[in-house]
């Protein structure tokens, strides 16, 4: 058979087999070719199905354009501050103690960690105020936020990052345990701004900071005046706290460490902007301090310090499990003949989808 007719013979088949029939010898007998075209088209029927067999199934390939679900069962974590009516921690207390209600629904306590065996790290954000105000107590500000650090961290545990904010908020120093990097951070603070964005500040540093952090997650700020400059909202600032679990407390040294604004040096709150620093720090269960002179504000540092090795720690899992964006308000009580205690922890937190990082 001319090469031309061959060719134009085996065009309806698939390419792949075309060199096998250009191999085959043709004779002149008709019934011959026949069979040999039988046979070709089933050895290349079987060859193709053999090869097909083989092939490994491909696996699926994800689009890089579809978004994936993740579904997170969440988990409530409250860190708990229990005192007695002269300000002391209160030690020795059990899950048995304690009594959780979300929403005034007994909650099933899944976790409980005593003051004792409270081993997870802190991870504290210091935010220290540099508007122009401050500029007259800088030099003590920054020496008793370094006495704090020294006595909060544990080596090789926990961490701490330094910032400041005025009309900006900049981070002078992240998450780190080395002392001499923190040092050289808060010391390097050599100029004040000329407004105070303490809600964006707290705002950014949950969100961006606290959000990850894998232990305790805690906020100091040290500041003199109201909030002047943020585009956040105290409640915005309330709401992401407690949803990345964040403890927020104050240092107020508004009354300029010389005792000279009435009330102030008594730990009174005065005006608006001291009463959203009370509920800034209470709504995420921690507490403000408003200070009148430098021995107070030493004695406010060091009792943060020690309420951070006292705490009680409980988790528990929601009954009600809808992400729907309403407010749950959370109590914990004392039982047991202990209800003398005043006890202190976050007040609720927005039931909506979040990424902060498992414990």
């Amino acid at each position: 058979m001319p090469r031309k007719q061959e060719k134009r013979a085996t065009d309806t088949i698939r390419p792949g087999i075309v060199l096998s029939v250009e191999q085959a010898s043709v004779s002149n007998s008709m019934q011959m070719t026949k069979t040999k075209y039988l046979i070709l088209a089933i050895t290349t029927l079987m060859s193709f199905y053999s090869a097909f067999g083989q092939q490994p199934k491909p696996s699926p390939t994800p689009d890089p354009g579809q978004e994936t679900l993740k579904v997170n069962i969440r988990r409530v974590r409250l860190p708990i501050t229990v005192t007695d009516n002269k300000k002391q921690f209160v030690p020795g207390l059990t899950q048995n103690d304690f009594v959780v209600m979300e929403d005034k629904v007994p909650q099933q306590i899944e976790s409980f960690t005593s003051e004792q065996n409270n081993v997870l790290p802190l991870y504290v954000g210091v935010l220290m105020d540099t508007s122009p105000s401050t500029a007259g107590k800088l030099k003590f500000e920054q020496e008793s936020a370094m006495n704090f650090i020294q006595t909060v961290i544990r080596p090789r545990r926990d961490r701490v990052l330094f910032a400041t904010f005025d009309h900006e908020v900049t981070l002078r120093q992240d998450f780190t345990d080395r002392l001499e990097l923190l040092d050289r951070a808060v010391f390097g603070v050599k100029k004040t701004g000329n407004k105070t964005a303490l809600y964006d500040a707290v705002w950014q540093f949950c969100d961006e900071k606290m959000r990850s952090a894998q232990g305790r997650r805690v906020i100091v700020v040290i500041t003199d005046g109201d909030d002047t400059y943020s585009r956040a909202e105290l409640k915005d600032a309330i709401d992401i706290a407690q949803r990345t679990e964040t403890t927020i407390f104050a240092i107020s040294t508004k009354a300029g460490l010389s005792g000279t604004v009435p009330g102030v040096e008594a730990g009174q709150v005065q005006d608006h902007g001291d009463r959203s620093l009370e509920r800034l720090c209470e709504e995420t269960g921690g507490v403000a301090f408003f200070t009148g002179d430098m021995l107070a504000l030493e004695r406010s540092f060091g009792r943060i310090a020690n309420e951070l090795r006292t705490q009680y720690l409980i988790t528990y899992k929601p009954t009600n499990d809808q992400y729907d964006g309403s407010y749950r308000k959370v109590e914990v009580k004392l039982i047991n003949g202990n209800e003398k205690f005043r006890l202190r922890t976050k007040r609720g937190y927005t039931a909506v989808t979040d990424s902060v990082t498992p414990k």
